[in-house]
This record gives structure tokens, sequence and C-alpha cells, in this order.
């Protein structure tokens, strides 16, 4: 015959920090909102940092003739950026609001990427012919959704200064 299994006490202090120091249910607690905003923040502040080398690599890769190994190499350094700030806010606990501003960071992310690889890819292809060279014509930036993260970064930097504090007192 079994034993019947018998679950294991939890020691008492696990057992009060579950019971007492985990926000009550539908009360978010101010100071982890507060806290996913600032890291949120950071995230963007290093992404619209970002934006400047980004730009210019794709705007290179627009240029007519050839484009030169600097460009590869900053853009595929570039390419790890975005990369590398997708994993931080994918590892970046986001719940209510800043979880709808971490998606639309992220979109903006894979956008970035997107477009440092399709022109890189274009400027260094391997048949170049008419209709590769017209499409890499039509290249000059990242365009709108590089405004579009700065707003986004204001947005956060925005709601961060406004938020409760640590102490759950509201700015002043």
């Amino acid at each position: 015959m079994r034993k019947p299994v018998v679950p294991l006490p939890l020691p008492r202090r696990v057992a009060h920090a579950l019971l007492h120091r985990l926000p009550r249910r539908g009360r978010p607690d101010p100071r982890a909102r507060l806290l996913q905003l600032r890291a949120l923040e950071a995230i963007l502040d290093d992404a619209v940092a970002a934006q400047t080398p980004s730009d210019l690599v794709v705007a290179a890769c627009g240029e007519p003739g050839p484009v030169g190994e600097l460009v590869a190499r900053t853009g595929g350094e570039q390419l790890m950026v975005y990369h590398r700030l997708t994993v931080r806010l994918q590892h970046l606990p986001l719940d209510g609001e800043p979880a709808e501003l971490g998606q639309a960071a992220a979109r903006l992310f894979q956008y970035h990427e997107w477009m440092i690889h399709e022109a890189l890819s274009l400027a260094f292809s391997s048949r170049p012919d008419a209709r590769t060279a017209a499409a890499r014509r039509r290249i000059n930036g990242i365009g709108a959704p590089a405004d579009a993260l700065r707003d986004l970064r204001e947005t956060v930097r925005a709601m961060a200064a406004s938020a409760p504090d640590a102490a759950g007192e509201p700015p002043r």
C-alpha cells in the first residue's frame, strides 16, 4: 500500500510573506507601476539613442553605387542592438497599461530591425538588377516609425513623472 502524500508545512516566514507582502487583488501596487514605467523608459531611451546610427545605415544603403563595409558592419551592430532591446523588453514584467506600451515598443523595435535588414539586403544583393537598384533609391531612412518611437518614449516619460513615487505619494 502506498502512503498518502502529506504536504510539508511552509516555513512561517514564507507563509507570512505570501499572505502580507503581496499586493491585494483589485488594488495595483503604485510602486510596481512606477518601477515598470522607469524600466520601460530606460529601454526606450536606449532605443532612441540607437536610432541615429540606424537611420544613417539605412540612408547609406539607399545611396547609388557600392556601399562600404563600414556600413555593413555598423548595420550588423545595429541589428544586434535592436534584438537585444527586444529581448530586454520581453524579460521585463509588465502588466496593465505599461504592458500595452511595451507591446507598442516591441512592434517598433521589430520594424527598426526589419528595416535595417532589408536595407542591407538590398545594398549587398548578390544579384543586383534594375528592380533592386530602384528599390534601393526609394530607401532614405527609418521614416515615421522613428518619430513614433520617440513619441512613445515621451509618453512613457510623462507617465513615469506623473506616477506616485515609491512612498505612494502623488507627484507635486
